[in-house]
């Protein structure tokens, strides 16, 4: 199972962006029981929560990020999103996506986001 992050790149501040993890190889009724989740971080400093999503459905989100990111999944699809508005120079990271279940802690790797102010 890989978790492969899409999405990144240059973006003026005030500007949107949609990040996209897929989890390549996972069943669809282990994705179904599974939390996902978007890190990000910055070069010498820890990573960070940014969002997640839960098997439930329900999510959380960084205070820094309230009001203007969303977290989504499609069970479906085996699809997490990440749909970033107002973006802010700060938002500038690597973002990770991450998969949490019974026995499972994966990690894909990151996507680069660069907000230009």
């Amino acid at each position: 199972v890989q978790l492969q992050a899409s999405g990144g790149g240059l973006v003026q501040a005030g500007g949107s962006l949609r990040l996209s993890c897929v989890a390549s190889g996972m069943i669809t009724s282990v994705f179904w029981g599974t939390d996902f989740s978007w890190y990000r971080q910055v070069s010498g400093k820890q990573r960070e929560l940014v969002a997640g999503t839960s098997r439930d459905g329900s999510t959380n989100y960084g205070d820094s990020v309230k009001g203007r990111f969303a977290i989504s999944r499609n069970n479906a699809r085996k699809m997490v999103y990440l749909q970033m508005n107002s973006l802010k120079s700060e938002d500038t990271a690597v973002y990770f996506c991450n998969a949490r279940g019974p026995d499972m802690d994966l990690w894909g790797a990151g996507t680069q986001v660069t907000v230009s102010s």
